[in-house]
């Protein structure tokens, strides 16, 4: 059901005879609760009440958006989906396949979208040639973070090898100060995984096991090699990992209680709401070895019955997309601007190197969707892979079994 953006509000509004009618209104499902997200959140929430419309939060915190998507199910299946929903990756052509997206092209087109999103931002935002979310920000997923302070006094500088980080962590392990603040949630094992493995792998072979699938690939002697330095991980973290939250493991590195933090730039939206400052508080790098790991959040439109619920969607499709608002939102998420277009003059330098690496790699062929936020593989793969990270993380299973492991998971969920 394409729709001309506002043409539903406007009718309503031109409809003197009836009686007052609510404006566009837009119940938003998302999983944006911690202090940085929470804040980003209230950007959008401010901006889509100054121009009229009004909000109802839905707010499910948790499993980085999987106890969100469980929510979302049961509402779908009682014929009451909301207004819109933090959607990303496969899953936004998985809803879709299901015939309950709404079409917001005619916001798309009016807008200008498809001159102002990078070619490959854009494709996950259309389903069959139609756009149906709208892209909010571009993350960085393999970053590392690190306390200023801890590494100086230890004197160690950001580990450009994982050769460089496992002597660094030795260093910090015999010094007293655990090394790697974790969250023992399986996304968050995924997470340090695809870092590690990127790192490992390379671009390419991360290309042809993560997004390919590719079998020779998957059961590799440089897969090998990422389970062997997750193993190392393994060592570095504190006992009291097990559910941590990730925001929890950003204030362990903040608190000086932990040297490092593999996790994407939603952490750095942490540090910035709690005062600190990049380069004189905490510490950003790329991890160890080539290419870009890219999440992307967005929101997908569910179809709705009423005229403000539509024009409320078309509203909030607008406002995410403007560039007012894709400033705003990513200088407090600690992200970067989907749109190109946006200048980054009031950004900090981590933003200005995930900016500059973006480029490059997008150029070079090795900006790569992150599988463990949902942007590379549909779910039954993206879990497959997941157990068997999280399994081999919390046992004492070796690398070659992990291996073995892997690659009859994902032949398993094909």
């Amino acid at each position: 059901m394409k729709r001309t953006a506002f043409a539903a509000a406007s009718a309503v509004a031109l409809a003197c005879a009836a009686p007052a009618v609510a404006g566009p209104q837009a119940e938003v499902l998302h999983w944006w609760t911690s202090g940085g997200e929470a804040k980003s959140a209230a950007v959008l929430q401010q901006e889509f009440a100054d121009n009229g419309g009004t909000w109802t939060d839905m707010p499910v915190a948790g499993g980085g958006g999987d106890a969100a998507m469980t929510a979302l199910r049961a509402r779908v299946l009682s014929g009451n989906a909301p207004t819109a929903v933090q959607l990303k990756g496969p899953a936004i052509q998985e809803w879709y396949e299901e015939g309950v997206l709404a079409d917001i092209s005619s916001v798309a087109e009016a807008e200008g979208w498809e001159d102002v999103l990078p070619g490959s931002i854009a494709e996950h935002m259309k389903c069959e040639g139609k756009w149906c979310a709208a892209p909010v920000n571009v993350h960085r997923v393999d970053w590392i973070w690190a306390n200023a302070a801890v590494l100086e006094a230890s004197g160690i500088e950001m580990p450009t090898t994982w050769e460089e980080f496992n002597a660094a962590a030795d260093k910090l392990l015999a010094a007293g100060v655990t090394p790697l603040a974790h969250g023992g949630q399986a996304w968050q094992d995924a997470t340090v995984f695809e870092a590690v493995a990127l790192g490992i792998l390379g671009p390419e072979d991360f290309r042809k096991a993560f997004v390919d699938l590719d079998m020779e690939t998957l059961k590799s002697g440089k897969m090998t090699a990422v389970f062997d330095q997750m193993r190392k991980m393994r060592g570095y973290v504190d006992a009291n990992f097990p559910g941590r939250d990730w925001n929890l493991a950003t204030a362990m590195v903040m608190n000086g209680e932990a040297a490092f933090q593999i996790m994407g730039d939603w952490a750095k939206g942490e540090f910035l709401a709690a005062g600190n400052e990049p380069g004189k508080d905490f510490l950003c790098a790329s991890v160890p070895g080539d290419g870009f790991l890219y999440n992307v959040d967005s929101f997908a439109m569910f179809e709705v019955d009423g005229e403000d619920k539509q024009a409320g969607q078309d509203l909030l499709a607008k406002l995410i997309v403007g560039p007012k608002f894709q400033e705003v939102f990513n200088l407090n998420k600690g992200s970067i601007p989907a749109r190109v277009d946006v200048k980054l003059d009031a950004f900090d330098s981590c933003a200005h190197l995930s900016a500059k690496d973006m480029g490059e790699s997008a150029d070079n062929g090795s900006l790569l969707p992150s599988y463990a936020h949902g942007m590379a593989l549909r779910g039954a793969q993206a879990g497959a892979i997941t157990d068997v990270v999280t399994a081999h993380f919390n046992s004492d299973m070796s690398s070659d079994e992990a291996v073995q492991m892997l690659a009859d998971a994902v032949a398993n969920s094909m």
